[in-house]
């Protein structure tokens, strides 16, 4: 008897093993995150008008993709809504938020929502450019896409909510500018304001965790032995620069020579100093003033018209030698 109530109370203490739901905004698991893209759930086909939510996870870290989300539904939907449970994603539980991502998917009729995953690839090429997109310009297009992709789609849009970047005046203005007739809201902590933003706040937040929990080195090539093509380490953290476990992963995973793997974005400034504090120094040739003028400058004399295989080795005229 004793031995059965020990039995009992060991099975009640041992918890019960959590469902793993895949997320269906992953493109190709398993493989490396090489480029940008978007994800659409099947489009809503209840009667419009709808109102559509915006939200986006991974602007901080200096680790892994930057995620935008939009969720939208029927406006006469919005009861039903409420009693879904959706709030900001920062807030909740990683178990939660996977369960309502199943939510957000389990009412085709009614619910839709898509992703716009930046890759750091992408975010750094284009902070680093000249001249530079900066984040915010990167993510103003990531919100316009997202929504030019559901107008096209059909769905008959009416309200728009905006979690804030930047200046909310003026981004609400810039945003009521690209799609007049639509009633648009830019606004602070707009995830724990309305649900619709809450709910892309959980298909971003969720689509990002799932990339970077099981993210695949591109530099690792196709051996698949984590132990001889992952020398960088698993153990990251959530990506951002104040984590802990993430600034032990930037000191221990540097290549001298060549930096960083593509999971970190290069355009951070954590990054630049790692680099500059303990990569190997490059030392850039510069000629100066007369080289550019050597370079670009005409052929003259007995070196005009000469043809091209002349020119680049350098060959010069008897004549003038």
């Amino acid at each position: 008897m004793a031995r059965a109530k020990k039995a009992e109370k060991v099975a009640a203490q041992t918890p019960e093993p959590v469902e793993v739901i895949p997320c269906p905004s992953i493109v190709n698991p398993g493989s490396p995150l090489l480029e940008s893209y978007t994800y659409h759930s099947p489009h809503p086909t209840a009667p419009g008008p709808y109102m559509l939510g915006v939200d986006e996870a991974g602007r901080g870290p200096v680790l892994g993709p930057l995620v935008y989300g939009v969720a939208y539904c029927p406006l006469s939907y919005h009861e039903d809504l409420r009693g879904l449970g959706f709030a900001d994603s920062k807030t909740l539980t990683p178990e939660v938020r996977s369960s309502l991502l199943r939510t957000l998917s389990s009412d085709p009729k009614s619910l839709g929502w898509s992703v716009r995953v930046l890759s750091p690839q992408s975010i750094s090429a284009g902070m680093l450019r000249r001249p530079p997109v900066n984040l915010n310009q990167q993510s103003q297009a990531a919100t316009v896409h997202l929504i030019q992709e559901v107008l096209k789609s059909g769905i008959e849009l009416a309200e728009i909510y905006v979690d804030a970047l930047g200046n909310t005046e003026t981004y609400q203005a810039y945003l009521s500018k690209l799609f007049p007739g639509l009633d648009i809201v830019v606004t602070k902590k707009a995830d724990s304001i309305y649900k619709i933003v809450g709910a892309a706040s959980v298909a971003a937040k969720v689509t990002r965790d799932a990339w970077v929990e099981d993210w695949v080195f591109e530099e690792a090539g196709e051996d698949t032995d984590t132990e001889k093509q992952k020398p960088w380490g698993a153990e990251y953290g959530s990506g951002y620069p104040s984590d802990p476990k993430t600034k032990a992963w930037i000191q221990s995973s540097l290549d001298k020579t060549f930096g960083f793997p593509s999971f970190a974005r290069f355009s951070w400034t954590t990054i630049k100093v790692e680099l500059d504090k303990a990569g190997h120094s490059v030392e850039w040739i510069d000629e100066g003033q007369k080289g550019l003028i050597k370079a670009f400058a005409s052929e003259t004399g007995r070196d005009q018209g000469r043809c091209a295989v002349a020119k680049d080795l350098g060959i010069k005229s008897v004549g003038i030698l």
